[in-house]
């Protein structure tokens, strides 16, 4: 009788170098933190330099490496500059979270052009840029990477509640995925994005504020919690994903995004 082969569900990030936008607060910091803990040599990147920091020193102290770079997603050299950074202190990034977002919080009609560039840029024009440079390093470099998209459920349901434009750039987060799992499969670039719903965050909170607890109308009645994301994430970038790619995963807790 053969023996039963061991389940293929690994997570082992150990030299892996991970680079994850938007660590200073909520999904992002969290994400940073459960890559670092499987083993994955981590650069933590966002505007407020000291949350970085206090960051990196929280993930050195548990064991992990951890290296902190100032990143602006709406410029490119900020862009391009970060990923050399990491590329110099850990080598080449072979994950990426493109994490950061901006909601917009307003009617569209009402929007200024100023925030209209500000959410088109950091949403979405600026993973595209980082996507690119990261996947022209690994190309060139000639190593597998994975790549993980945070959309949002509201890229497949709006409700009208003033957050069109974020709706669409999540929307387009979702192609994005789809379209360059396509166009990097054959480099070994596995592409995916997760689309949570409500998961308790700084920007969460702000619309908590604005808008009242709505978590009643859900079926569960709850928020979400970033740790409840962490086998997602995981799963996305270890070896047990290695034929998944171009895939889009809901974590919304039946909040009503089907």
């Amino acid at each position: 009788m053969s023996e039963f082969p061991l389940p293929n569900f690994s997570t082992d990030l150990s030299g892996e170098v991970a680079l994850v936008t938007g660590t200073t607060s909520g999904l992002g910091r969290r994400f940073a933190q459960v890559l670092a803990a499987a083993g994955a040599s981590v650069i933590v990147t966002g505007r407020r330099e000291e949350r970085l920091q206090e960051l990196v020193t929280e993930i050195t102290s548990n064991g992990g490496k951890a290296f902190a770079v100032k990143l602006d997603m709406t410029d490119n050299d900020s862009i391009i500059g970060a990923v050399q950074a990491a590329e110099d202190h850990f080598g080449t990034v072979t994950i990426l979270v493109n994490n950061a977002g901006v909601p917009d919080a307003q009617r569209a009609h009402k929007m200024s052009n100023e925030l209209i560039d500000t959410v088109f840029d950091t949403n979405l024009r600026g993973p595209f840029v980082m996507s690119c440079e990261v996947a022209r390093r690994l190309i060139a470099a000639k190593k597998p990477g994975r790549m993980v998209n945070i959309a949002s459920v509201a890229a497949f349901n709006y409700g009208g509640n003033g957050a069109a434009l974020y709706s669409i750039t999540k929307a387009g987060m979702v192609r994005l995925t789809e379209a360059l799992a396509v166009e990097w499969a054959a480099s070994h670039i596995n592409v995916n994005c997760i689309a949570p719903g409500a998961f308790s965050s700084e920007m969460l909170d702000g619309m908590l504020e604005r808008m009242g607890d709505f978590s009643s109308h859900f079926p569960r009645k709850r928020i979400g919690q970033p740790a409840q994301m962490d086998s997602t994430l995981l799963y996305l970038v270890s070896p047990s994903s290695e034929c998944v790619t171009g895939t889009v995963i809901k974590i919304d807790d039946g909040q009503g995004s089907r």
